[in-house]
């Protein structure tokens, strides 16, 4: 009876040894889901992706501006802005709010991309993927977006912006996005694709975002969208090959 006991006891071991494996193992292999293309989904996300594939699809695209919601914002409050630095260089608005890495990844194979042959291509995406992904895989959602980019548009430049940080004051998810930057820092070929990180523009000295340029601390308003034009149209200007934009 004994020995009966041991050998139920031992199997039963086993079956949990056994279980521990494949769950370790399926971890281990499981896809970074901020890599995997997939579309935001909804009624109202496709009818914006659509008419932005439309738009490409007209041609005449020399800048692209590639992102979420703080992107989106270019055509609203930083509408006054966007004119001033960006329409009469024929850009376009490619930021959907909601927006992760793995959307903008599907984006990019349904926009009409061959239609167009831009410059510059000004990508900032990842923040939405905060809640969801490591620091490492969302760098890597990043880089694949950048690769997917060099892929379709080889001779196009790409200026790649620090993921911007949210929340009033310093958190755990800006740690995370900090260490996201850091990775994504090491994609500036000096060719090709450039790196910038502009956060310290929307930072005060204490580290909390002021609400005067981010009322809700994540996006940017008229003014927060000025200084950010201001802070990279160098950049921009350079990689155009024209001349910088007065502030």
């Amino acid at each position: 009876m004994l020995k009966q006991r041991t050998s139920l006891h031992h199997w039963a071991q086993s079956i949990v040894l056994t279980a521990m494996l494949v769950i370790i193992a399926v971890s281990a292999t499981a896809a970074n889901t901020a890599t995997v293309p997939v579309s935001g989904g909804g009624e109202k996300w496709m009818q914006l992706h659509q008419s932005m594939s439309d738009r490409m699809k007209e041609g005449h695209a020399d800048v692209l501006w590639i992102g979420d919601s703080i992107v989106r914002k270019w055509e609203r409050e930083g509408k006054p802005v966007w004119d001033k630095y960006y329409a009469h260089r024929n850009a376009v608005n490619l930021g959907i709010s909601g927006d992760r890495t793995e959307h903008v990844l599907w984006r990019m194979d349904h926009c009409n991309m061959e239609s167009v042959s831009p410059k510059l291509a000004i990508v900032m995406i990842g923040q939405n993927n905060g809640p969801f992904n490591t620091a490492e895989e969302i760098a890597e959602g990043v880089t694949a977006i950048v690769t997917q980019l060099r892929q379709k548009q080889p001779n196009m430049k790409i200026l790649l912006l620090g993921i911007f940080f949210r929340g009033e004051k310093p958190n755990e998810e800006q740690v995370k996005l900090a260490k996201s930057n850091e990775i994504l820092s090491k994609l500036d070929d000096g060719k090709q694709v450039f790196y910038m990180n502009v956060n310290k523009i929307f930072l005060a000295p204490d580290g909390s975002i002021p609400k005067s340029l981010m009322p809700d601390c994540e996006h940017p308003n008229e003014e927060g969208c000025r200084l950010w034009a201001k802070t990279i149209e160098p950049k921009v200007a350079e990689l155009l090959g024209d001349t910088a934009v007065n502030p």
